[in-house]
């Protein structure tokens, strides 16, 4: 097929179309809607787990939404080789929540300041983050090794480790557990819940898709409401935050936690499959081509956009960034698909990071209210792994593949102690069950034999006998 391969859509704007200003900040708030929590609880999340202070995580959370202001605006204008020139935004990554927390740990445990935690997450995220960008330049050689059931099987070790820090979450959160375990799990916990959790499930099984997009907003936001009714949220947390976070580069240090970097390393190579296929679905919903070099050019430079941007929220205080999938569903709903949306988009998200306060809501949630939030968001991630792994058929050798993968690396997290008798730093990295699985799924999918017998599409099984 030709670089003029395209999909049929119904689009009431183009790429390159531009909106009137009325229509096009409502189509911004849309996508808004769709992204907003999914770029905050990363940093929601970690401040929670590791214990951070309210007004580290308020900044971390204003970092977030600034620096993914900035990465859209990147990606939608295109600088060159950089960005893919696509109504593409940028967020923060769930992928690197399990490593984040484990560097943030092991520099906890080492006797480190809560500043020399996430100073040791920015600085091994900066130091990997070149994996992407070089890896933008060999982006058809890539896709031979990264397959889909290599990708899958990594997805869903990711949101398999993350279970347990939502399930930990809705017990009342880390710092419960450790210092009044007695009041963990109490009824009043579980309640709220499982009050958001239903809350989420009834908006997103609505035939209303306004509701349906906007359900996990709308269970933490009933969640939040009940849990202040309560008198379980500390607003006062947050009355002594100043009016405007500014952002300062490097503002906690930088500090490399070297037994971290093949983890994050690994993780930016699955990052940059991820964005292929997010950026071929943003083209592909947006009417754009499917083949040839205009599509290359723009995957690259999405790619290589992925990878610097991931670098800039490095640098300015926040975690990895990714493309983002969200706004691919807006875009079909809307049909608009005017890259310059994109520019409100960066514009609103600056906006709300330049002010603590938003941040400082966030960033009191009651460990409860997000446990029954993200309980449904790693399930998913795990689930989308899954997904991934099916859209290929699977025969003896996916089967040997994933088998020892899952084995090898759910094994570690369950009994670390296996690595025992290894060197610390050893322990370190292979301690994570997605570095262990993924780099077992990478090497197998290298040196295991293809098989090219043509398979029956209407029995896929067959040949796993």
């Amino acid at each position: 097929m030709s670089d003029a391969t395209r999909i049929k859509v119904d689009l009431i704007f183009g790429l390159n179309d531009r909106p009137k200003a009325v229509q096009a900040f409502f189509a911004a708030l849309q996508h808004m809607m769709a992204i907003f929590i999914g770029i905050v609880t990363p940093a929601i999340v970690i401040s929670g787990v590791l214990g951070l202070s309210t007004a580290m995580s308020a900044y971390l959370v204003s970092m977030s939404l600034f620096v993914s202001g900035i990465a859209t605006f990147i990606q939608c204008r295109k600088f060159g080789p950089v960005g893919s020139g696509l109504l593409s935004i940028q967020g923060t990554s769930f992928t690197f929540l399990s490593v984040c927390i484990g560097i943030g740990f092991s520099v906890k445990s080492a006797g480190g300041t809560e500043a020399q935690m996430v100073a040791a997450i920015f600085g091994t995220a900066l130091l990997t983050s070149p994996v992407e960008m070089i890896f933008s330049r060999f982006i058809p050689f890539l896709k031979k090794i990264i397959t889909p059931l290599v990708s899958g099987i990594v997805v869903t070790l990711i949101g398999m480790s993350l279970i347990k820090v939502g399930i930990t979450d809705i017990g009342g959160g880390a710092w419960l557990l450790a210092n009044k375990p007695e009041f963990f799990a109490s009824p009043q916990n579980l309640i709220l819940a499982a009050i958001v959790l239903i809350t989420i499930i009834v908006f997103n099984r609505s035939a209303n898709k306004w509701l349906r997009m906007g359900a996990i907003v709308f269970g933490l936001i009933i969640g939040y409401v009940v849990a202040a009714i309560l008198g379980l949220v500390q607003f006062e947390k947050i009355s002594t935050l100043s009016l405007v976070s500014l952002p300062i580069p490097f503002k906690y240090g930088f500090a490399i936690s070297w037994a971290h970097v093949i983890p994050m390393a690994l993780l930016f190579l699955i990052t940059t499959v991820e964005s292929i296929g997010d950026l071929t679905a943003t083209s592909m919903v947006s009417g754009e081509p499917l083949e040839g070099d205009t599509y290359m050019k723009r995957i690259s430079g999405g790619v290589l956009g992925d990878g610097i941007n991931s670098a800039l929220a490095a640098i300015f205080n926040s975690f990895p960034n990714t493309t983002f999938s969200q706004n691919n569903g807006v875009i079909q709903m809307t049909g608009v698909a005017s890259r310059y949306i994109g520019f409100w988009i960066s514009g609103l998200l600056v906006l709300f990071g330049l002010f603590p306060i938003v941040g400082g809501l966030f960033s009191i949630i009651p460990s409860s209210v997000l446990g029954g939030a993200t309980i449904i968001m790693f399930g998913t991630v795990a689930a989308s792994g899954i997904r991934i792994i099916a859209s290929s058929i699977i025969d003896r050798r996916g089967v040997i593949i994933m088998s020892i993968a899952f084995g090898l690396g759910m094994g570690v997290a369950f009994v670390p102690e296996v690595l025992q008798n290894f060197p610390p730093f050893l322990q370190s990295v292979f301690g994570s069950a997605i570095t262990t699985g993924g780099l077992t799924a990478i090497f197998l999918n290298i040196v295991l034999p293809r098989s090219y017998k043509k398979q029956s599409v209407t029995d896929p099984m067959q040949d796993m006998v």
